[in-house]
């Protein structure tokens, strides 16, 4: 089955808050037009996620419900505290459970965590700044299968100054 994984930084966030914390920062305007306008640019691709898991950060968490007012479709959200500043492998234990019949996940996180895990996924050395979104894919059996291997294909990464 053809498995299609979204590897989306959250949105542009604000740093002059009165957050207590990193992981308290909301986002900034720049930010919240940014992630409906690249949620919109996955629904026009035929890209909405079926299931999305998210760092249960404030800024990934706005990010995602900016954005699912796009999507065709329910999408399932679980948000948890593993992906924040994640690896490849954090993710891969978070979508083993996932189901064979999903065709299309997203994962919403941060950096240097994304820049990695979509290095050693395509082999590809790209720079993943705030609401980009990679688009990869590869045939696969089941997630766990899928997620073990370094052969997915870079299919596109939008980036919402190209939209």
């Amino acid at each position: 089955m053809n498995r299609r994984l979204i590897i989306m930084r959250h949105a542009k966030s604000a740093w002059d808050t009165d957050a207590a914390t990193d992981h308290d920062r909301p986002l900034n305007e720049r930010g919240q037009r940014d992630a409906p306008r690249v949620a919109s640019a996955l629904a026009e691709l035929g890209w909405s996620p079926e299931l999305t898991v998210s760092s249960d950060s404030t800024r990934t968490r706005q990010t995602f419900e900016l954005m699912r007012r796009a999507f065709r479709g329910p999408v399932t959200v679980r948000f948890t505290r593993r992906l924040y500043h994640a690896s490849l492998d954090a993710v891969r234990d978070e979508l083993a459970d996932v189901g064979d019949a999903v065709g299309t996940v997203m994962v919403i996180g941060h950096n240097p965590g994304w820049e990695e895990m979509l290095a050693r996924l395509c082999g590809q050395d790209r720079r993943m700044t705030t609401a980009n979104a990679a688009l990869l894919t590869i045939d696969a059996p089941s997630w766990s299968d899928a997620l073990g291997r370094d052969t997915w294909t870079l299919t596109r990464l939008l980036r919402p100054k190209e939209l």
